[in-house]
């Protein structure tokens, strides 16, 4: 092997390695943020506040070390103020919102999962967009994601809810929030770049949800390990994370990410059922590899498209 493409291989493989532990940090910190909810008392408004509030302060200030002039050019355009904060409120916020809400009346895992129907509310929305109908490989993966999601609020029986109206609902809301929050900051993205757009979403989103629930309205128990879950949910869960993610599309390509990011909901729900004792029946694990398999079939569809485009 060359020394090219050893070199080539190399960062393939750091690229891997980057995306894995950014997924497996974010599903692990859903699990943490349920044992807060469930365990602790913590409510969801207020871990939320802080999260944005925290996470996007120390963001912005990574991002001022290198750009710092760019990190406020952004307010200078009517259009891209605007843009971001409809990002903030309806992308950001609304995503970390639901996603806590869903948790607090689920789980975890549970949480997750239907929070990763966004693939397919995206490819409903783009073929809507583009006038064309699905192709057949996007109408089975559609009807996986709709079979599983069965499986998970159902158990297989129509006739009642495994999980409560309320989680149903959170986290479909979730799915929808995901999948705006995906869309809609593109042309920011392309112009500001992930970390000035990422935690002005973050900043503006926190502060606009303290004038709801201000970061001083605590609701829980402190303990030492309360204390370590949210360092490890802003720090581990946000922070790293997200740059590991980030750092990750300098390696492989976005495609790659979004496939290899499977491993997050499989790695919420192995670590609900391990350490909170969440219950998965044979439905909950058939559900979840189902709606898996939608993500993976959706990203290999893209994955093809942008090689096709090359």
């Amino acid at each position: 092997m060359s020394s090219i493409n050893l070199a080539l291989s190399q960062s393939r493989t750091k690229g891997i390695a980057l995306v894995l532990i950014g997924a497996v940090l974010w599903g692990v910190s859903g699990t943490v943020a349920q044992y807060l909810f469930q365990q602790k008392g913590f409510s969801p408004e207020w871990l939320v506040v802080i999260r944005l509030l925290i996470a996007g302060t120390i963001l912005l200030g990574a991002a001022s070390t290198k750009e710092k002039h760019r990190v406020w050019a952004i307010w200078k355009n009517k259009r891209d103020v605007f843009s971001l904060v409809l990002f903030s409120i309806l992308g950001m916020l609304a995503v970390q919102y639901t996603f806590f809400a869903a948790i607090k009346h689920s789980n975890a895992a549970t949480a997750t999962i239907l929070q990763y129907l966004a693939p397919v509310l995206i490819s409903c929305y783009l073929a809507v967009r583009t006038k064309r109908l699905p192709m057949k490989i996007e109408i089975i993966a559609i009807v996986l994601a709709v079979f599983g999601t069965f499986l998970l609020v159902t158990h297989g029986s129509i006739q009642n809810l495994s999980i409560s109206g309320a989680a149903l609902f959170w986290g479909l809301t979730s799915a929808v929030a995901l999948a705006y929050y995906t869309l809609q900051p593109l042309k920011l993205l392309s112009r500001w770049g992930s970390s000035i757009t990422i935690g002005w979403g973050m900043l503006i989103g926190g502060i606009s949800f303290s004038f709801i629930h201000p970061p001083w309205r605590f609701e829980g128990q402190w303990s030492l390990d309360s204390y370590l879950a949210v360092i490890f949910i802003v720090i581990f869960g946000t922070l790293i994370a997200f740059y590991c993610y980030l750092e990750s599309l300098k390696y492989i390509n976005a495609s790659e990410a979004s496939l290899l990011a499977c491993i997050e909901p499989l790695s919420a729900a192995f670590l609900a059922v391990i350490w909170l004792g969440v219950t998965f029946g044979l439905e909950d694990w058939l559900g979840t590899l189902c709606i898996i398999c939608t993500i993976v079939i959706l990203s290999l569809i893209k994955n093809k498209e942008v090689s096709n485009e090359n």
